[in-house]
């Protein structure tokens, strides 16, 4: 009886860890399967910006040359959090909403 069940809770243990494997070539073959879909920000392509008035217009341009995924204005008090994201653009901007300083982040 023992060795019934031995051999029952081995093959249950090899057909669970058989459906974990992956078996498929296809994403090995396409270079775009394996893209996390994140994009690193260039900050120097977007320093156009800087002098000029934060708006809706300009906040896109920045982020489409900088091949950043999100941009935002960050305000002289705007509360920011800490954690670090390398497709996201950010435009300082002084209290008359001009562009001081760009970064990624």
């Amino acid at each position: 009886m023992p060795w019934k069940l031995a051999s029952l809770g081995t093959l249950l243990a090899a057909t669970l860890l058989a459906g974990c494997s992956s078996t498929s070539t296809e994403s090995a073959k396409d270079p775009v399967a394996t893209d996390t879909g994140h994009s690193r920000c260039e900050a120097k392509a977007a320093e156009f910006t800087i002098g000029k008035k934060a708006s809706p217009e300009l906040l896109e341009q920045a982020r489409t040359r900088a091949g950043a995924q999100n941009a935002r204005f960050l305000k002289p008090d705007d509360m920011v959090t800490l954690e670090y994201r390398s497709d996201r653009l950010n435009l300082s901007t002084d209290s008359n909403l001009v562009v001081t300083r760009v970064n990624c982040g």
